[in-house]
Parts: structure tokens; C-alpha cells; sequence
């Protein structure tokens, strides 16, 4: 009993509290490029599959490892002279998230140009709040002891999904009662939300000004001086200028290998998806040649190269050995059967003939609300029990609430069942989530916070978000009984996973 009374005291510590409204800050972002956005573009008659495809404005969230090291080891002038490291580079970011969503503010995606723009303005949003995330989890492992980092973890999962409430109940109840329905669009309504949004921004902002910076493990030895800082720009330009121009330059050879694979019989879905992994692969492969030949060259400094990009990755794989590769597949597949529904998930809604009011109130508050009430569970349940039993545990509920859809399904427009099904998804959702944060932390070495934080975390997202892309062109083809079906089968591969790590890993430690 005292133990828990101890437990629930820790949430008063400052680090902890402060986790929770920069949490806020991080959890703002999301719904605007994924659910409340889909419904501005349903609205405004953008068409389904459009609609899903613009999931893909997020990939920032799964390619955070690629600027990860210039976050993590590049100063910024004056900033950080007076906020420190990690907060100079949390309030840029925060900045950049306001840029981004009064962008979003001043496009209409009802004509084709207001929709390109919109499209510029949600990548730009995605890789904003994708940089504020490299930093929050970044000062969220190096502030505190390790005692607290499970506290840490739900604070921050509170004060994230309080923040997707305002982005998600909050936006929809505020355009509602500014005039725009589904029947009737009305472009400014949509414009005030996203203005008051970046508002609410300021959450963040102040945060950042008022906490303290804390200590960070993470040590360049090649920035010395201006050149060395120069050159460090260099390399992490050609990187990425590199990873872009290839994946542009590579476009008009995937696509002929994409329709020599329909040729024989692969279905169209899975030509994409796979031949737009090869893509990305061949453009990041590419981007690292690129850099080793400025390094052979003397243009780019070895020590850059290798303290920002090689020492983490091979500390990690030295720590587990083969092991690893079980490891990065957990990472990579956890979360990849909500991920895949959570894309389509307002669209179904809203075809099972739900209201926007009703969708606010079950989905984005009642709905909020129970992941929270997960997230403390198993925040709870992974001090004592262990994070590998709550993964468990959070992975067996995933496959059980994401096949209760298909009731919702079978019984459209039923508001009660809608209200269960999703109280136990969201219950779901939140348990399993502290665990999965309380994992990939016990995974980080302090010297490489950042960057491995990073490189963890964009794993965890990019294939589920890949195949949510295509959540909507799934629905079209079978139908909404057989995608719930689908994504709950996604899960059972992650059982066998977690069963391997936790046998493997005792093995290596033992």
C-alpha cells in the first residue's frame, strides 16, 4: 500500500509534471495531419483514398533518425547560449509546429492548388512535431533518474492524449459550432480551428521557457570550431539532399518495376508497398555511399560521421548481438494493428452514419480518456509485474478489441456498442503504449539518447503507416468486416516476438 501511495506522490515531482504538458505539446500535432484533417478533406470532397494517403504527411515521425544526430550534437546560436541544448532546439521546433499549422490554416483543399498546399503544410507539420519528439524523448530519458521513467512515460502518454482531444474533440467541436457540416462546407470555419490549434501551442512554449535543462551524456569530440561545425553542416546536407534526389531519381524505375509485378499477378496494394520500400531503401543506401566518399575526401570529418550515425547503431548491436534483429522486429511490428486502423478510423465513422458531435464525444473525449486510464494501468502494472508481461498483455488485448469493430460494423449507427468498443480499444491502447515507451527507454544508452531514441521510435511507426496508407484502398476492395479482420490478424506475429525476446535477452543476460 505504501509503495503505491509513493507511486502516485512521484507524479508531483516537477520533471515528472512537466513531462505531462510537453507531452500536451507533442500530442497537438498528430490529429491534425491524421483524424480531424481527414474530416476537413471528407468534408471538403476530397476523395477516400486521397484522404488515407495523406497519412503518409507523417512519415517525418518514421525517418526521425535521419536529422536525429544534427538535434542531438549541433547548437544553435544564441539559443542555446541561454536555454541550453535541449530546450533551444524544443522551442525551435514548437515554433516551427505553429508555422506549420497556420500553413495548414490558409489552404483550401477544396480546389486542387489549396490541396497541394495542404499536402506542403502537413509534411512540413509532420516533420515539425517530429523534431519536437526527438527532443522531448531525449530530455525525457536524460532529466530524470531511472526510478522515474516509468512515471515519466505516463505523465507524458496523459498529457499526449490530452492533447489529442483538443486536436481531436476540441477541433471538430469547435469547426461544428463555427457552421461546417458535411452537407454544407464552409472553408473559414476550418480555418479558425487551425488558427486556435497553433494557439494552443503556447502550452508548450511556455513549458519549455520555465523548465530546467538537463543533463546531457550526449559529447561531440569533432566540433571544435567553426570549420568542424561547417563541415558537420556539409555531411548532414549531402545526407539528406542525397536520400532526396535519389528517391525522386528512382521514381520512373520502381514504377516500371511496380507494373512488371502486377504483370505477374502480385496485387496492386502489395506492388506498391513493396516496390516503395525498395525505393526508400535504395535512396537511404545511396545517402550513405554519399557520405562515406565526402569522408574519403577529407570534405566531411570521420568522427562526425562516425559518432552520429555508426557508434549507436553498432553499440546497440554489440549489446545485443544477434538477438537484435528479434529486438528491431518487436520494435518495428508492436503497435502496426492500431496504427493501421487508427488511419481509417474517422472515415469509418463517419460511413457507419455517426455524427461529427458523436465521433467528438465517443472517440476524442470518452474514448481519450480511457487511454489515459490504460496508460496509468500500465504504468502501474509494468513496476510490477515487469514491461515484457504488460507487452504481452497489451499485444492479446490489441487482437481481441480491433475484431470488435466488425460488431460495430454489423450494427451501424449503434452509439452504446459504440461506446464499448471503443473504451476497451482505448483501455487497450493506453496500457499497451506505457509499456511499449517504458520498453524502447530501457533499450537507450545515455551516451546516444537522441539517436537511438529516434532510430527506435521511427522503426516503430514506418511500416504500420506504410500500410495505413493503404487502409482506404483495402476498404474499397473488401470491404470493412474484412480489413478489421485483417488488422487484427497483424498482431498475432507480435505474440511470438515478445515470447523470443523475453526467452533470448534473459538468455544473453544470464
Amino acid at each position: 500500500m505504501q509503495g503505491t501511495l509513493d507511486s502516485i506522490s512521484a507524479y508531483a515531482h516537477p520533471r515528472v509534471l512537466a513531462m505531462l504538458f510537453l507531452g500536451f505539446s507533442a500530442g497537438l500535432p498528430f490529429l491534425l495531419i491524421f483524424g480531424t484533417l481527414s474530416v476537413w478533406l471528407r468534408e471538403a470532397g476530397v476523395e477516400r483514398s486521397a484522404v488515407t494517403y495523406f497519412s503518409w504527411a507523417a512519415l517525418g515521425y518514421s525517418f526521425k533518425f535521419v536529422w536525429a544526430p544534427l538535434v542531438d550534437k549541433l547548437p544553435l546560436p544564441l539559443l542555446e547560449q541561454f536555454l541550453g541544448k535541449r530546450r533551444s532546439w524544443l522551442l525551435l521546433s514548437q515554433l516551427m509546429v505553429i508555422s506549420a499549422m497556420l500553413w495548414m490554416a490558409m489552404s483550401d483543399p477544396a480546389s486542387a492548388e489549396g490541396l497541394r498546399y495542404m499536402a506542403y503544410a502537413a509534411v512540413f507539420l509532420g516533420f515539425s512535431s517530429a523534431t519536437q519528439d526527438i527532443v522531448i524523448d531525449a530530455y525525457r530519458i536524460e532529466a530524470a533518474e531511472e526510478t522515474l521513467q516509468a512515471l515519466m512515460s505516463a505523465s507524458y502518454i496523459a498529457g499526449y492524449r490530452i492533447g489529442i482531444i483538443v486536436a481531436g474533440a476540441g477541433a471538430l467541436y469547435l469547426a461544428s459550432g463555427l457552421g461546417t457540416t458535411e452537407e454544407a462546407y464552409v472553408y473559414s470555419s476550418w480555418q479558425l480551428t487551425y488558427v486556435a490549434m497553433a494557439g494552443t501551442m503556447l502550452v508548450g512554449v511556455v513549458t519549455t521557457l520555465t523548465i530546467k535543462e538537463p543533463h546531457s551524456h550526449s559529447k561531440s569530440s569533432f566540433l571544435k570550431s567553426t570549420s568542424d561545425y561547417l563541415r558537420f553542416l556539409l555531411l548532414f546536407s549531402c545526407f539528406v539532399s542525397a536520400l532526396v534526389f535519389a528517391y525522386i531519381w528512382l521514381a520512373n524505375s520502381i514504377s516500371e518495376i511496380r507494373i512488371g509485378l502486377e504483370g505477374l499477378g502480385v496485387g496492386a496494394s502489395l506492388a506498391l508497398f513493396s516496390t516503395e520500400a525498395i525505393r526508400l531503401l535504395a535512396a537511404v543506401g545511396l545517402a550513405g555511399v554519399i557520405s562515406w566518399v565526402l569522408v574519403v575526401l577529407n570534405i566531411a570529418d570521420r568522427r562526425a560521421l562516425q559518432e552520429t550515425y555508426v557508434d549507436p547503431i553498432a553499440e546497440f548491436f554489440g549489446r545485443y548481438g544477434r538477438v537484435a534483429i528479434l529486438v528491431l522486429l518487436l520494435i518495428g511490428f508492436y503497435r502496426v494493428s492500431d496504427i493501421v486502423l487508427g488511419v481509417i478510423s474517422n472515415v469509418f465513422y463517419l460511413d457507419m452514419g455517426f455524427s461529427k458531435n458523436e465521433i467528438a464525444t465517443v472517440t476524442k473525449v470518452f474514448g481519450i480518456w480511457m487511454t489515459i486510464l490504460g496508460g496509468f494501468v500500465g504504468g502501474f502494472l509494468t513496476i510490477r509485474f515487469g514491461v515484457l508481461k504488460v507487452l504481452m498483455l497489451g499485444a492479446v488485448m490489441t487482437v481481441i478489441t480491433n475484431l470488435l469493430f466488425i460488431l460495430v460494423v454489423q450494427n451501424a449507427g449503434n452509439l452504446s456498442l459504440l461506446y464499448v468498443v471503443i473504451g476497451a480499444d482505448n483501455i487497450t491502447a493506453g496500457l499497451a503504449a506505457a509499456a511499449f515507451i517504458a520498453y524502447l527507454s530501457s533499450l537507450i544508452n545515455l551516451s546516444f539518447t537522441a539517436m537511438q531514441y529516434a532510430m527506435f521510435s521511427s522503426l516503430m511507426t514506418l511500416f504500420p503507416k506504410l500500410m495505413g496508407g493503404y487502409s482506404g484502398s483495402i476498404v474499397d476492395w473488401l470491404g470493412y468486416e474484412s480489413f478489421f479482420l485483417i488488422s487484427s490478424m497483424m498482431g498475432l506475429p507480435v505474440l511470438i516476438l515478445i515470447w523470443a525476446v523475453n526467452r533470448y535477452v534473459k538468455e544473453i543476460r544470464a
